[in-house]
């Protein structure tokens, strides 16, 4: 695991932590930017993302948070992931270039069962 990417999932489970399982994702989304701001950790939020299809740009697309302009993070509060998530992160991941991103499921009750790591 790499530095950044270490710091997301702390300030994730700290926020897991605090607010614990049962609110829908745009709290945990709020509350996870409040704590990238406290931790000093720059992002941005419900980033665009346009796809390329055979020369037309397609908009609709967004990131839920985009970590240090390198690190996509994914977020859901679902008790069972749609098999989708994980390929909705790896669509982004192509269609931005970026290498790294989190998909992160605030439902399980150990947060830490709730992280997957992806990178290309």
């Amino acid at each position: 695991m790499d530095d950044l990417t270490g710091q997301i999932i702390g300030a994730a489970i700290e926020v897991h932590r605090e607010l614990g399982v049962g609110l829908l994702e745009c709290v945990y989304e709020a509350a996870l930017c409040h704590e990238l701001d406290l931790r000093g950790i720059a992002y941005q939020r419900q980033v665009g993302v346009d796809i390329s299809y055979k020369g037309l740009v397609i908009q609709g697309q967004r990131l839920d948070l985009l970590v240090h302009g390198e690190v996509i993070v994914e977020l859901k509060a679902q008790l069972r992931l749609p098999e989708f998530a994980q390929a909705q992160l790896i669509s982004y991941l192509k269609s931005t270039g970026l290498k790294r991103g989190l998909l992160i499921n605030f439902a399980e009750p150990k947060l830490v069962n709730g992280v997957k790591r992806f990178s290309l």
